[in-house]
């Protein structure tokens, strides 16, 4: 089969569009013709060989849409079925979805039902499994001030497009470290852009809001809950500030009385939750279009797109 193989890391330059032998499926688990991925941010990372315990030559990709081409589980799958998978150490501990085939152990195959075409159900998975997550967990009512910080990230872009599409009547405002982006959130219906040179700390301007996304993590929550209202709800899900924990966090002085620390994770994955998402999409008509669409011979090309690129949503690969 064909795949893309990174043998050492690096630039992009590094993922060799190859042949290798198609996996053989054994028991315990499933082997799935690959019709679509997304390109994240952790996989750059990880090409980049920031993720220590991720070992080469690997296929990357942490997500994938296809069918089911061959099965040790029969009773639980069967042939051309549409499946997806996420996470679970997908492309770091076992090779991933940058091939035409991918194995993934029979607990981390999803079936889903859905009408969406290849295009755009290659732009969901990861990204809105984990902007669901964080749109439940902000506990949404009208009328809500709502801040997204990092508005312009995969993340940011798909939590705002559940939020416009939930019917929801919210006052959305987005963090942004210029100005390139303006127009493309607006046009997805942000109402005000706050710019932020240094992106972990709001300006005294920006006031308070009744809920706040922040995709920067633990080197901007003790910021974003000084801008968080009473009885507010921050969500701390991301790392983009570069920072993995809260060192010396306190709970008692830096949450600020009557307001709400939460976070989703998106390695916990549930099929049900999976399932729906799929039905928010389809219920709430929710744009999963994705921006850029690469094949499997472009992944390299999708890398370098994805760093440069002035556009909003998600990049995938079809095959």
């Amino acid at each position: 089969m064909h795949a893309v193989v990174v043998n050492r890391p690096g630039g992009p330059e590094v993922l060799a569009y190859t042949e290798v032998p198609t996996p053989a499926v054994r028991p315990g688990w499933t082997r799935v013709k690959v019709r679509g991925f997304g390109i994240n941010h952790s996989e750059i990372f990880t090409r980049e060989g920031k993720s220590p315990s991720v070992q080469f030559p690997r296929i990357l990709g942490i997500e994938v849409v296809g069918t089911v081409d061959e099965t040790s589980a029969p009773d639980q799958f069967h042939l051309g079925q549409t499946v997806v998978s996420l996470m679970g150490e997908m492309g770091r501990a076992f090779d991933g979805s940058y091939a035409e085939y991918v194995l993934l152990p029979n607990s981390q195959v999803y079936p889903i039902a859905t009408k969406l075409d290849w295009p755009q159900l290659a732009a969901v998975p990861e990204t809105f499994y984990t902007a669901f997550g964080i749109y439940q967990s902000l506990r949404l009512q009208a009328g809500d001030r709502v801040l997204i910080r990092a508005a312009t990230s995969g993340v940011g872009v798909a939590v705002l497009k559940l939020m416009k599409a939930s019917g929801l009547k919210l006052t959305v405002t987005g963090t942004s470290r210029s100005t390139r982006k303006d127009g493309a959130l607006k046009q997805l219906g942000i109402d005000t852009v706050l710019h932020t040179p240094d992106a972990n700390v709001l300006p005294a301007e920006a006031g308070e809001f009744d809920k706040v996304v922040d995709l920067m993590g633990p080197s901007a929550v003790r910021d974003s809950l000084q801008h968080t209202a009473e009885w507010g709800i921050v969500s701390a899900t991301g790392e983009l500030g570069g920072v993995w924990t809260l060192d010396g966090f306190d709970p008692i002085t830096d949450i600020p009385n009557n307001r709400y620390l939460t976070g989703f994770y998106s390695g916990s994955v549930d099929a049900k939750r999976i399932q729906t998402l799929f039905d928010f999409i389809a219920e709430h008509q929710v744009e999963v279009t994705p921006e850029h669409v690469f094949t499997l011979a472009e992944t390299r090309a999708a890398h370098e797109y994805l760093a440069t690129s002035d556009g909003l949503g998600k990049v995938v690969v079809l095959l």
